[in-house]
């Protein structure tokens, strides 16, 4: 079944490996024969059929090459000129020795990129020895991408001199000792340095094609085969394993979460905190020690077809390093992944002497389904549609007087739920238009849904609303049917579909990966497109600290944006009479409003901060700079005047500080992409820098962050509902005017339903 998604921003890292162990030698990497085949056959593909098909030739392979040493330097960090000019006879090459099936080059560049990460790494270590003056007038660029490449091993030096004092500062500024500070150090290079010689041959194929893919467009990928897995999960929403949340913790694998109902929830065995160290099949196969793997390589072991099973060796949670293991045996079952499914609830709103408004929240993390599940004709096939619809019924026996569909975050997903959920809001009809690269445009249109709830409505967004969530909220403001809130989209106008490379060479076995590959480019159906413009809110505010520095037309290969003939269609309702009173109520509450205040005053420090590309190595001057930030913290928050535990905004607004905005160390391939964890410890004010990284926090510290910020007031979504319950309030005393705003009697079928 060919499958067109809508994605962005959904992080896959990790590709196979012939064995789930760590590789920690110092042996170059070299390219398997599969590898070689897999690149020749994307490269057939991506040349013919994709929506901006590009030959493999001369510029195409500088760009290419170009984008490779980007993605695994993006900091100007390790490399120097001299090593770029060392393959630069090869910059236009790339395409033929694609051809000849030669991947030499990207493996020769990458064993030198790990070469250059344990030499700076050895001198960085070096540094620590030394000790710092903090009252010197120094600065770090912590902000590299746009520099050049250093010009010698002496510029580098330097870089990494200022970049490990930052690193130490940071420490001694929350309150870390010398000897404490170096120790945390050097454990976090020699890390970093581990971490790199985990990489496999499959890691660095993925780095390349996927620089050869981004290099057509923003959104062409290639998943190997691990990675094609973990994007199946993802849309299905559901694997089969014990049901366990798992991360890093030092060197062992720890249970961060137990997923409700799963296996090791039903067991009762495990607990969170408890660390895994070994991991054995079936009743009495070897337990392999999986102390110091990489977490992608110890998942693999623990899933595996439902009923079968698996043990595990474990250290508890309350035991020391040399504390009694514990065998722990459980039988693999279908896991469901609620976390990242449809949710509802419900806020009531009462102002003043206004009658109190029940608002319904559907959020919507993803536009998921189960492709193969409904290719089969599974009748439980899990759906986002199919979920929603669930939902809204039961938010319409709550007796809900409008409903509110959160999309903040969602980067999109299936373009079939796009179209069908689309449908409960305005029944039968076009939803979108999709024009292929040879020109023609055809209509999306939802025959499969009818119109579920048909009160007020309303759809928040923010800048990482992307691909499927903005013909959602383009749909629903075309036909007029409900208001976008929030601030401008991403601007992702593109189809991608899923190409499997060993379907395509006829192998049995999985072994070459997937290409997610741009076929076609979507238009509004009034003409429109979303592709770079994104969807404008009939509400805006802001919410996302990096707007500026996110969306579509941060890429320098983005499409542009163009346009096609409007369809036929007839908007179910005009909501333009209302928008005016709407704005003025909700400008006069913010104004009044002493967290929306705050939220507001915290996102425009972090926007600033994030124009910032070097920060003060001068202690004295750091220290003061911190003193400031907290001072305006209190001011604004007085919950945090007293220092107890509490959470980021949820809003996406938590105001960092420029400190926090520096940190970290750089990203191997693997791992570049992976999410930010709240900063703070137990005991202090988790906005406030505490110089760690986020594996260096303990796991305790990470869940009590985690279960505050959850808990934490979502002030954006609660005047998002207030604007909706303004609304309620409007129409519901004006017939006339409840007649315009809501959908007419034919329920939103066109009036031209045709193509």
């Amino acid at each position: 079944m060919k499958r067109h998604l809508l994605l962005f921003g959904l992080l896959i890292a990790g590709a196979v490996a012939a064995k789930p162990a760590p590789t920690t030698s110092a042996l170059p990497l070299q390219p398997t024969a599969a590898q070689a085949e897999a690149a020749v056959t994307a490269a057939h593909i991506l040349s013919r059929f994709h929506y901006k098909a590009e030959p493999l030739d001369a510029k195409l392979s500088a760009q290419i090459f170009d984008r490779y040493f980007d993605m695994l330097d993006a900091d100007r960090l390790f490399f120097v000129q001299a090593d770029i000019d060392r393959f630069a006879p090869q910059r236009e090459k790339l395409g033929e020795a694609i051809d000849a099936e030669d991947l030499s080059v990207p493996f020769a560049i990458f064993n030198l990129y790990e070469q250059r990460v344990a030499e700076r790494t050895a001198y960085a270590r070096e540094q620590l020895k030394q000790g710092f003056d903090f009252s010197q007038d120094e600065s770090y660029r912590y902000q590299r991408e746009k520099l050049p490449w250093a010009k010698s091993t002496q510029e580098l030096d330097e870089v990494w001199r200022l970049r490990v004092k930052n690193d130490w500062l940071r420490l001694k500024l929350a309150g870390k000792k010398d000897a404490e500070i170096r120790s945390i150090l050097d454990k976090r290079y020699a890390n970093y340095l581990e971490r790199m010689r985990q990489l496999n041959s499959e890691d660095v194929f993925q780095t390349f094609m996927n620089a050869y893919a981004t290099s057509i467009d923003p959104h062409t990928n290639y998943l190997g085969p691990r990675a094609s897995e973990n994007f199946d999960i993802a849309m299905r929403l559901s694997l089969e394993g014990i049901g366990a949340v798992l991360q890093r913790d030092d060197e062992y694998t720890a249970i961060r979460e137990i997923v409700p109902g799963g296996p090791a929830a039903l067991s009762g065995k495990l607990k969170v905190g408890d660390r895994i160290v070994g991991v054995g099949q079936g009743e009495a196969g070897p337990i392999a020690d999986v102390i110091g793997w990489r977490l992608d390589d110890v998942v693999d072991l623990i899933r595996g077809p439902k009923d079968t099973t698996v043990r595990l060796e474990v250290l508890p949670a309350d035991a020391g390093p040399d504390g009694k293991h514990v065998l722990i045996a459980i039988t693999r079952k279908k896991v469901s992944i609620e976390e990242q499914a449809a949710k509802s609830s419900v806020i009531e709103i009462g102002d003043g002497d206004a009658a109190a408004r029940r608002i319904g929240v559907i959020s919507l993390p993803t536009f998921y389904e189960d492709f193969e599940a409904r290719r089969r004709g599974d009748k439980d096939y899990k759906s986002a549609t199919r979920d929603v619809a669930r939902l809204l019924g039961e938010l319409k026996r709550q007796n809900v007087d409008g409903v509110l569909v959160d999309l903040r975050n969602n980067g999109g997903g299936s373009l079939s739920e796009a179209i069908e959920l689309t449908g409960l809001f305005v029944g039968k009809g076009p939803v979108v238009q999709v024009r292929s690269a040879n020109g023609r445009v055809e209509l999306g249109r939802n025959t499969h849904t009818d119109m579920v709830w048909d009160g007020p409505l309303a759809v928040l967004v923010n800048r990482n609303s992307a691909s499927a969530s903005e013909i959602f909220a383009a749909a629903i403001q075309d036909y007029g049917r409900g208001l976008i809130l929030g601030e401008p989209t991403y601007g992702k106008g593109t189809v991608q579909n899923l190409v499997d490379l060993d379907q395509w060479a006829h192998n049995e076995k999985p072994t070459l990966g997937e290409l997610k590959m741009t076929i076609q480019q979507f238009f509004r159906i009034d003409g429109g497109s979303t592709q770079l413009r994104g969807v404008t809110p009939d509400i805006r505010f802001p919410i996302t600290a990096d707007f500026d520095q996110n969306g579509e037309q941060t890429y320098d290969n983005a499409l542009p944006w163009s346009a096609v003939a409007a369809a036929n269609y007839t908007p179910t309702s005009d909501l333009k009479g209302i928008l005016a009173p709407l704005r003025a109520k909700h400008e006069a509450r913010i104004a009044a409003d002493r967290e929306w205040q705050a939220f507001a005053a915290d996102l425009a420090d972090a926007r600033a901060l994030r124009k910032e590309t070097t920060i003060s190595l001068n202690e004295q001057a750091r220290r003061a700079e911190r003193d400031e930030q907290e001072r305006k913290r209190r001011e604004r928050h007085p919950e945090y005047a007293a220092l107890v535990p509490a959470a980021p905004s949820r809003a996406d607004a938590a105001p960092p500080t420029r400190d926090s905005a520096s940190a970290g160390a750089q990203a191997s391939p693997a791992e570049r992409g992976a999410s930010t964890k709240p900063h703070g410890t137990d005991n202090r004010d988790p906005h406030q820098d505490d110089g760690l990284q986020a594996d260096e926090r303990s796991l305790r510290t990470e869940l009590a962050q985690e279960k505050a910020r959850k808990a934490e007031k979502d002030v954006v979504l609660d005047e998002a509902a207030h604007i909706l319950a303004d609304e309620v309030e409007l129409i519901r005393g004006d017939t006339k005017l409840a007649a315009q705003v809501l959908p007419h009697p034919a329920l939103g079928k066109p009036a031209l339903d045709v193509d």
